[in-house]
C-alpha cells in the first residue's frame, strides 16, 4: 500500500514500512499529495485517515467562530489561540 505520510494514523509491528521520495516533478508539485509516501507491505492492520493532520487542523480552525464574547470570556482554546493573535 502507498499512501501520503500524513494519512497513516497506526500499524501493527509486521507491517514492514518505508518512506519513498515521490517520483516526478510534476507529481510533487502538483499531486497535493507532498513529497513524500509511506509504503506499507507484508501482512498486519494499518490504520489510515482520509484527511491528512495539517488539512484536518486547518478545517477546524477554519471552521471555529471569528469573533468572540467579551474579553475574558470563552474556551481555554481561545485564550490560546487569542495569546498568538496578540490580544
Amino acid at each position: 500500500m502507498r499512501l501520503d505520510t500524513g494519512c497513516l494514523v497506526a500499524m501493527t509491528e509486521e507491517v514492514d514500512y518505508n518512506i519513498e521520495f515521490v517520483k516526478g516533478v510534476k507529481t510533487a508539485l502538483f499531486g497535493g499529495e507532498g513529497l513524500f509516501f509511506a509504503t506499507l507491505k507484508g501482512p498486519g492492520t494499518v490504520w489510515v485517515q482520509s484527511l491528512p493532520f495539517s488539512r484536518l487542523a486547518s478545517r477546524v480552525f477554519a471552521a471555529m467562530p471569528q469573533a468572540g464574547g467579551a474579553k475574558g470570556e470563552g474556551s481555554m482554546a481561545k485564550g490560546l489561540f487569542d495569546m498568538f493573535n496578540g490580544d
